[in-house]
């Protein structure tokens, strides 16, 4: 048995100690995921689900949001919402609450990327990307932080990127996009954590993601490119992305606020 005590008499013994199940379970919270019918946001509900959350998923496809909740299971819901549609958001909120409960975490995980040489975007291109990924994130997340600020309670999470990083290549209005959003979490968890709302980041590395399979698939430079630049040559899984995300709306992260977690292989900082 591996036993030890900390200065102030904590037991961290790991064999049945309850403190190592509970403080990583969102069991009784309430997990609002935008885009979570599919890709990443999909594993996200999933991983939270099994920590115990209730999950509503929000996207524009009803059919594939339905599927969703088939797999996903009982402490599952949906919700059609096409965030964009900045000015549906706050009753789009007042819906979860009313039905659901308290939302006690967001993620916002919905978002859209753009393929393009700098030169070749126009400025309906970088706008309807500035509005999907930036705009429609503060709006829901203020929408959302007015009552977690209330009750003294939350936990936000945004999906930032590698773009938001480092240079790459052909993406120009997606990491403007995700740059922004790195700049927002800081700007928002020094405003709101002293109302115990936590806002954290997490920037997914090459995920092996319908989407990103697709894209990899017609660029395999950009993929040799990826993956020798990533200090455990491998790409990572959705799920990797999901468990990040239920340690960070846990209290096993009650004193993490304002970080961007890149979950990457290293790739961001390998060489």
């Amino acid at each position: 048995m591996n036993t030890n005590n900390d200065s102030n008499g904590l037991n961290l013994s790991v064999e049945n100690n309850p403190i190592f199940s509970k403080i990583f379970s969102l069991e009784g919270k309430i997990a609002l995921i935008t885009g979570g019918g599919s890709g990443i946001g999909f594993d996200i509900a999933q991983c939270m689900i099994a920590a115990g959350a209730t999950v509503i998923i929000t996207g524009r496809r009803e059919f594939a949001l339905q599927e969703s909740i088939k797999t996903l299971g009982k402490n599952a819901h949906y919700i059609v919402n096409d965030v964009t549609e900045l000015k549906k958001l706050e009753a789009l909120v007042h819906e979860i609450e009313t039905q659901y409960g308290y939302i006690d975490i967001l993620v916002n995980n919905a978002g859209i990327n753009m393929k393009k040489p700098a030169l070749d975007v126009t400025d309906e291109d970088f706008d309807l990307i500035i509005h999907t990924n930036l705009n429609a994130v503060f709006s829901l997340t203020r929408a959302c932080a007015k009552r977690m600020i209330e009750r003294k309670s939350g936990s936000i999470l945004m999906i930032s990127s590698m773009a938001a990083y480092y240079g790459i290549d052909r993406v120009v209005a997606y990491a403007a996009s995700k740059s922004g959003v790195e700049g927002m979490v800081k700007v928002l968890a020094s405003e709101f954590s002293k109302h115990n709302v936590r806002v954290n980041a997490i920037a997914p590395g090459f995920i092996e993601t319908s989407m990103m399979k697709n894209a990899m698939s017609s660029d395999p430079d950009r993929m040799n490119k990826a993956l020798n630049r990533t200090p455990m040559a491998k790409f990572g899984k959705p799920e990797d992305i999901g468990w990040a995300a239920v340690f960070l709306a846990s209290e096993a992260a009650a004193y993490v606020t304002g970080v961007s977690l890149p979950v990457d292989g290293g790739n961001s900082i390998g060489f």
